[in-house]
């Protein structure tokens, strides 16, 4: 089988614009959430959010291009532009034909129909804008990722709630690794933070309204972010060839359904697909040094998660380092793999490991090494991410330091 590697990233979320500030503010354990700038707020229980601030779409994008992207379409652009950019590949000719783009996400455009459906309800406006559809899509992200670099390949968009990003970057993976393709951008990107998505999710009861505060005992649920994490996956001969910097090798990729609960967690599914992707990877768990956790500051999502690294890894659960970076960046939803995986990328590059910033009070049922509140530096060779989703849909990379 063929080898495969990353060769560019690229981010927009609350911790920073790109790769390098993002990097910078997880090491130093900021926090990205705060109080929500939104239209109704008042009408909204949960008012704060990881919101990326000062965030100016003309900045970026002329008139005709914001008549055709929603926020979601315009995160996956600018965090594909970074990485293409990193990654130095020219998509022309037959790497065209055999490059492509695969998005996770699990809103789409919903800035875009919470917008619309304002107007012609709230407002009795019987028009909307003739592409309304065309921008809402969820497939529309990965539509103008594939027109703005020529990829001709295979391109679509996966939708799993929040294991979203994991599947489409596992499906990249893949098609590289069986031949299918050469070369893929991939990524997930989210933007939920409207008054729509928001109040959505605060009847599910899960959300916090002061802080996101992983695998703490105090915890008391997840806070939204928006943003979007893109990535470069090439094959290993086609990067070494080119001279390529290369910032980590996707080595094995599981996904597993608990079949079981449309929101409960399952350990036995979590379990399976940690150990998958072990196995996929041919490589004993011993070898992990590291997990990125889902880790979204639930009760139920933490203890059962911390359950199932016990049971996939046996005694050497204790001696792995698992932090979720969703207490600095929120929870990204469908886009929250892909910045996720920046952690792991840290870590294995850098040897800095992303700590669980938040953390009060420790939780019995959590009782693993969540390096809490401060980063920690240590050799990581293999890491993992993990991504476990509503619907019981599981997905998770085995990454291992570049070769």
């Amino acid at each position: 089988m063929r080898r495969v590697v990353i060769t560019g990233a690229g981010t927009i979320n609350a911790l920073g614009a790109s790769v390098p500030a993002t990097l910078e503010a997880m090491r130093e354990g900021r926090c990205g959430i705060g109080p929500l700038e939104i239209r109704d707020i008042d009408r909204l229980t949960v008012q704060i959010g990881a919101q990326i601030r000062d965030y100016d779409e003309s900045a970026h994008f002329n008139r005709q291009q914001i008549a055709l992207y929603d926020r979601f379409t315009q995160f996956a652009l600018l965090s594909a532009a970074e990485a293409v950019g990193q990654s130095g590949l020219v998509f022309e000719g037959e790497l065209a034909a055999r490059a492509g783009v695969i998005m996770g996400t699990s809103g789409g455009g919903l800035n875009t129909q919470d917008e619309n459906y304002r107007v012609v309800y709230e407002e009795g406006k019987n028009r909307v804008h003739p592409f309304v559809v065309p921008k809402l899509m969820n497939n529309a992200a990965a539509s103008h990722v594939s027109m703005q670099w020529n990829l001709q390949g295979p391109s679509f968009t996966v939708a799993t709630a929040c294991a979203s990003s994991n599947h489409a970057m596992g499906q990249a993976f893949a098609m590289i690794r069986s031949g299918l393709a050469d070369a893929m951008v991939t990524g997930g990107s989210e933007a939920m933070l409207c008054f729509g998505g928001v109040k959505a999710w605060e009847g599910l009861r899960v959300m916090s309204r002061d802080g996101c505060r992983p695998f703490s005992a105090t915890r008391n649920g997840m806070v939204q972010g928006e943003g979007a994490g893109m990535f470069v996956f090439e094959e290993y001969e086609h990067a070494a060839a080119r001279g390529a910097e290369i910032l980590a090798e996707v080595i094995g990729f599981a996904m597993t359904s608990d079949a079981v609960d449309i929101v409960m967690p399952s350990k036995k599914g979590a379990a399976r697909a940690i150990s998958g992707a072990l196995a996929d990877a041919r490589i004993d768990r011993e070898a992990v040094g590291y997990i990125n956790a889902h880790g979204t500051g639930t009760a139920a999502n933490d203890k059962t998660e911390c359950a199932a690294v016990a049971d996939a890894f046996g005694k050497h659960a204790n001696d792995l380092m698992i932090s979720s970076t969703k207490s600095m960046h929120g929870h990204l939803i469908g886009g929250t793999g892909a910045v996720e995986l920046l952690a792991c990328i840290m870590a294995l590059r850098d040897g800095v490991v992303a700590p669980t910033i938040g953390y009060e009070e420790p939780d019995p049922e959590c009782a693993l090494d969540v390096v809490p509140n401060e980063a920690r530096e240590a050799r990581v060779e293999v890491a993992l991410s993990n991504a476990f989703a509503f619907g019981g849909l599981n997905a998770v990379l085995a990454l291992r330091a570049a070769p």
